[in-house]
């Protein structure tokens, strides 16, 4: 199943901004994570030679939900309604094109404005399902795109960005993520729950408590997917990483970055430079 931040390549996007120069990674996210595990000459272009991705328009309608979903709350309790998260939806698009302006690539020929109204309204739709699966008016996030962090043992650093996190008057935290597309198979379940644990593991290292829920709002699809973790689960989440961080370390020392040919492969930016598809990579950077 395509990860709802994937999709097609627009032909008409605009040439990309320069990046950054390569280095070494120095920490692990829950994104970078998935793609080592998914594809390691993925997580090389991405992370090492920081080479640009067309934009699509699912990727920034989704960035778009999430800003709204954030700002939401800013917003008196009983105020929080799916009109107010409709009239959020323009100017939060319009705030995300000022600091990625090649994103108007995603609408070349719209003189009219009526992709981009299309485009809209389905960001309207999934807006509006989220009411449909829980009342905003009834919440109090203690945490809304969280920047979380922690530096095991080891040294390794962990950081992510938590949607929403929600403490009980007893102490209890839930962990909440929106996802803007399906609920995926089962097959494909257990890569969006480690993303979950990866966060709980960071806030326990920090906090002391591990969180009581993981809760995946899947918006696209109206379905609620929790897990109850613990800390064997954590530790376990621990042990993986460790070993995961070993073999990127060691990808790096090597220059070994083999593609992983997969589904997913459809939905990937990076097929010119993979030569599962007759492309080359660049030349290793670090070498």
């Amino acid at each position: 199943m395509p990860p709802s931040e994937s999709s097609a390549a627009s032909d008409a996007a605009p040439p990309p901004t320069p990046r950054s120069a390569p280095r070494r990674p120095s920490s692990l996210s829950p994104s970078r994570a998935d793609d080592f595990m998914t594809c390691p000459l993925r997580y090389r272009l991405r992370v090492i030679d920081k080479l640009p991705e067309p934009p699509n328009e699912a990727a920034a309608r989704g960035a778009v939900v999430h800003a709204v979903l954030e700002r939401l709350f800013d917003v008196p309790a009983g105020q929080r309604t799916p009109g107010r998260a409709r009239a959020l939806l323009r100017p939060e698009w319009e705030r995300l094109l000022s600091r990625r302006p090649e994103l108007a690539g995603l609408f070349p020929e719209d003189a009219d404005g009526a992709s981009l109204a299309a485009w809209l309204a389905e960001a309207e739709q999934l807006l509006d399902r989220y009411f449909r699966m829980e009342d905003p008016n009834r919440l109090e996030p203690a945490g809304r795109e969280l920047h979380v962090e922690t530096v095991l043992e080891s040294g390794l650093e962990l950081r992510g960005i938590i949607d929403r996190v929600d403490v009980a008057p007893t102490g209890e935290i839930r962990v909440v993520d929106y996802k803007t597309g399906r609920a995926p198979p089962p097959d494909f379940e257990y890569r969006a729950m480690f993303q979950m644990k990866f966060y709980a593991l960071v806030l326990w290292r920090r906090r002391g408590v591990v969180p009581r829920r993981l809760q995946l709002v899947y918006l696209g699809s109206g379905d609620v997917v929790t897990y109850d973790p613990d800390e064997a689960d954590l530790r376990a989440v621990e042990r993986k990483l460790q070993a995961l961080w070993a073999a990127i370390q060691q990808a790096v020392a090597t220059g070994e970055w083999q593609p992983s040919p997969s589904r997913l492969c459809d939905w990937c930016g990076y097929q010119s430079f993979c030569p599962a598809f007759g492309g080359t990579p660049p030349p290793y950077p670090l070498a």
